[in-house]
């Protein structure tokens, strides 16, 4: 993997020799890693959230250390501020491991390690691999195991990620609520099972699409307190072994301080390390937005079908060519797009259901795939998010000609006229509409059942949506106005 020509230093572990590029800041370690685990050629460093929990957990174990005695002053100072410009964006490119890899995450843990730990020797004036005055495992790594570091840098990664992925999320939200505004008087038919049902407004519609949206903002929210709780201070199994006393209370402390998060410590420190059960409760919920959003997305395509020989009822902005044989095709390509995401949500939420499944005795060997799975979700998520909503929602318009002559000649409307002409006439005069293809208002009329001004008053917009009430029976619930950013 290192050229003939690239000048190495050589480093040694439990296995021997290892050449290491002179200017790599991680070590041999890593460099097991890249040689075992050639396989998604995409480094943890994808994902910059979990970078920054790495070394934020690497920082609170240094000044954790420092507090106890146990890490003297100078070295937690090098390893503090390596931690501190490595959060500010520093060498995340060092971060090279695949996101796939045996051993629990060892090999993630090892490269934040010497990563930290060559930074910070640079800090002190060493020279890299000067091991003999600060070390990856005994320094960098004390009181600590992969088997608490790591999982816990995840749960960081994902609320870091989740945070900023629920902020797109509710602009959508917004985003989706203006035009259930802008849309408030435009009548339509609404329908069910795909046939035509009773009226409604395009406004209220597309408010629906933002009520379901904001609700799962709030479940999504709801999870960042199930990943507050971490098993810092378990090292190897959950026994706390080489960990001082006091140390799982410094650290989490620490932790919550550099993160801003309300971090606690688990109540049983072995069940923590084992168990992986949260990461399938925030799949879960973030599976259920990305298959609602897709149903979104199905009804967007739907609407704006044809355009003309489809429903047409909307036009989504115009993002590129369609077709590179039919000249003027254009398809709904960010909905096609956002839906597909939805698909490998849902895919990775089986990868982690599994992966949490196959875990033994007291640890889970296969935490590597459940953060990449939900890393990936949350990334694909927040983008989808975006470009949903500033390449096709903001631009979205409505076809208010086909819209009223569709209203217009809906035998569905005359629903809404039953408690003034009763059931059986409602229900021949709208045989006749279908067999003639004529307006309901002007059957009802013709047959002298109700006058013209009586007929237009209740078959109105505001009437015929429920956003005013047909008759005092008919509860109806208003439109309520989106908040702003």
């Amino acid at each position: 993997m290192i050229g003939p020509d690239v000048p190495t230093r050589v480093e040694r572990d439990s296995l021997g020799e290892g050449h290491v590029p002179i200017d790599a800041y991680w070590g041999v370690h890593t460099l097991r890693a890249l040689e075992n685990f050639p396989i998604t050629k995409r480094p943890i460093s994808v994902y910059p959230e979990l970078v920054v929990a790495l070394a934020s957990v690497k920082q609170a174990a240094a000044r954790a250390n420092r507090e106890l005695g146990v890490l003297t002053e100078q070295k937690a100072a090098w390893i503090d501020e390596a931690c501190q410009r490595i959060i500010d964006g520093e060498l995340h490119d060092q971060f090279v491991v695949g996101v796939i890899q045996g051993g629990a995450g060892t090999s993630t843990n090892m490269n934040a390690n010497e990563v930290i730990a060559n930074f910070a020797l640079e800090i002190g004036g060493y020279e890299k691999g000067r091991y003999d005055v600060l070390h990856p495992i005994d320094d960098v790594n004390r009181s600590q195991s992969t088997n608490d570091t790591y999982p816990t840098a995840v749960k960081l990664a994902m609320a870091f990620s989740l945070r900023t992925m629920l902020t797109e999320l509710d602009l959508l939200r917004i985003a989706f609520g203006k035009k259930g505004r802008e849309f408030h008087e435009v009548l339509k038919v609404g329908r069910t099972q795909l046939q035509d049902a009773v009226p409604m407004t395009l406004g209220q519609e597309f408010h629906g699409f933002a009520t379901t949206l904001g609700e799962d903002v709030d479940r999504l929210r709801e999870t960042i307190k199930l990943l507050s709780e971490v098993n810092l201070g378990a090292t190897a199994i959950g026994t706390g072994i080489t960990a001082e006393p006091g140390y799982t209370d410094a650290v989490v402390r620490t932790l919550s301080e550099i993160t801003g998060l309300t971090l606690e410590s688990a109540p049983d420190l072995i069940e923590a390390t084992s168990d992986t059960g949260v990461f399938m409760t925030f799949s879960s919920a973030l599976k259920r937005s990305a298959i609602k959003l897709s149903k979104i997305c199905n009804d967007l395509r739907l609407l704006s079908s044809g355009p003309q020989a489809g429903l047409g009822e909307i036009n989504l902005p115009p993002k590129q060519a369609g077709s590179s044989i039919m000249p003027g095709k254009v398809n709904p390509v960010i909905p096609e797009a956002v839906s597909q995401v939805a698909y490998a949500v849902a895919g990775a939420d089986l990868t982690v259901t599994m992966a949490a499944e196959s875990g033994q005795l007291q640890l889970n060997a296969f935490e590597p795939v459940i953060a990449h799975s939900l890393l990936q979700s949350i990334t694909w998520m927040r983008q989808a998010c975006w470009t949903l909503r500033v390449n096709c929602v903001d631009g979205i318009t409505a076809n208010t000609d086909r819209l009223e002559h569709m209203v217009s000649t809906s035998v569905g409307v005359i629903t809404a006229l039953i408690p003034f002409i009763g059931y059986t006439e409602a229900a021949t005069l709208a045989k006749l509409a279908l067999a003639t293809g004529r307006p309901v208002a002007d059957l009802v009329v013709e047959a002298g059942l109700m006058s013209r001004e009586d007929v237009e008053r209740q078959l109105s917009p505001s009437k015929l949506s429920g956003i005013r009430p047909i008759t005092t029976a008919i509860p109806v619930q208003q439109l309520q106005a989106e908040p702003s950013e």
